[in-house]
């Protein structure tokens, strides 16, 4: 509705009737709207003792020739970005629209295009950000539009292409040495076995050990529940690699789980000829120049640690096999000095990335697409089924009183907080 407002009673009028109007603390407005100037309102409508009336409404001056930008039409919500209002941003965008070409370069193909029926890359940023008036508001609102549904697919088809070009590029770059898998090496393996693997442990094991032994490096994530023998799986293969000559890295996201797997993998080679080691933020100065020195020198075979062992004062002799426990709680710039760290002997390590979360498979297509997938999709015998529960944040009471029923069961509680970066 196309208001003429007048300043000395704050009342607003058309022929449809009259209503108040306030902004608070925006005393400029007295300049930009004068009275019996024809504007555009929009907002919540209060009631109150006087009547109804508009508190802080959106409003535009409704020229000749009035296009609404923010009122009148489907107007697109902005987050404000730093000194940038939302108003501010709808005009920069509509100003950039109107800059824009009529054909604009496509980055899907055509035959792409026709399958999955997209309109135009120009209409679809239009369309976006202008929608037309007769446009779904809740299609909008469910990002279901075409122009909408044009956008999401460019970014995942150019998300793919990314993973595609990634997966080749490491493809194409073969290993200058590939480790080999003989009678030695299997009785080797043997010695570490505590129990007896089950069918998805074995399967699992020849999935990472037929990648270890092609001329390019592995790429692989291994899926499975907590309690499914993850962490057995993986030293097997650090077994194959240390046989081989390579050092291997086992990363954790927290000092607790690096903890927990020091103590796991040095029982289990304690009567090996390979050493272990443990570099967290909190390894003493002494104990950590002896470790970063048997590391460089090739003395300690495996490392265990956080993030800590991608710090620059930690060089590896000759890395063969890089395993990230829970690696979906790292950052993407520690999984980027990870690689560089690998790449420093001009050797691109094998890479394992472990995980428990359950990951759908349409998903993990799409996410992981430069990996290739096992998964472990039973426990050992004799292992109590592992209930996982998720709680929202007001439920925090909730969880805390069960703590607090365990701990006075006289049973253990342990809370992990992760910690990226050091504090």
């Amino acid at each position: 509705e196309i208001y003429q407002c007048d300043w000395s009673s704050d009342v607003c009028s058309s022929d449809l009737g009259a209503i108040r109007c306030s902004w608070m603390n925006q005393a400029f407005l007295q300049d930009v709207i004068k009275p019996h100037m024809a504007v555009v309102i929009f907002g919540d409508v209060k009631l109150d003792s006087s009547g109804l009336h508009f508190l802080n409404p959106e409003y535009e001056l409704a020229a000749d020739g009035f296009e609404g930008l923010r009122t009148a039409r489907i107007v697109p919500f902005y987050e404000k970005t730093g000194t940038v209002t939302p108003n501010m941003q709808r005009r920069l965008v509509q100003q950039a629209i109107e800059q824009l070409p009529p054909e604009l370069p496509d980055l899907v193909p055509a035959d792409v295009r026709e399958r999955q029926q997209l309109v135009s890359r120009r209409e679809a940023i239009a369309a976006s950000h202008f929608p037309p008036d007769d446009a779904d508001v809740a299609a909008l609102n469910a990002f279901r539009t075409p122009a909408q549904r044009r956008l999401i697919f460019e970014e995942f088809f150019l998300f793919q292409i990314g993973h595609a070009w990634r997966r080749r590029a490491t493809a194409v770059e073969p290993k200058p040495f590939v480790p080999v898998v003989d009678d030695r090496v299997r009785a080797s393996a043997a010695k570490v076995l505590p129990f007896k693997l089950t069918p998805g442990q074995r399967e699992a094991i020849k999935e990472i050990v037929d990648d270890m032994r092609r001329p390019e490096p592995m790429h692989r994530l291994l899926q499975g529940d907590v309690g499914a023998g993850k962490t057995i799986v993986a030293l097997l293969a650090a077994v194959v690699a240390m046989e081989n000559g390579f050092q291997v890295a086992f990363m954790a996201p927290t000092e607790i789980l690096a903890s927990q797997h020091y103590a796991t993998i040095a029982k289990l080679l304690a009567s090996s000829r390979f050493r272990v080691d443990l570099l967290t933020g909190s390894t003493p100065g002494t104990a950590r120049h002896t470790i970063t020195a048997h590391i460089e020198r090739g003395t300690s075979h495996l490392v265990v640690g956080t993030h800590a062992l991608v710090q620059d004062g930690v060089r590896f002799h000759k890395l063969g096999l890089v395993v990230i426990d829970e690696q979906h709680r790292f950052g993407v710039a520690q999984r980027l000095a990870l690689r560089a760290k690998m790449r420093e002997q001009g050797n691109e390590p094998h890479l394992l990335m472990m995980s428990a979360t359950p990951i759908p498979r349409t998903l993990a297509m799409s996410y992981y697409a430069d990996l290739d997938v096992s998964t472990i999709d039973e426990l050992p015998p004799g292992r109590t089924p592992i209930v996982t529960k998720v709680f929202a944040d007001e439920k925090r009471p909730q969880v805390i009183e069960r703590i607090r029923e365990e701990v006075a069961a006289g049973r253990q509680v342990y809370w992990v907080c992760p910690l990226v970066e050091e504090s």
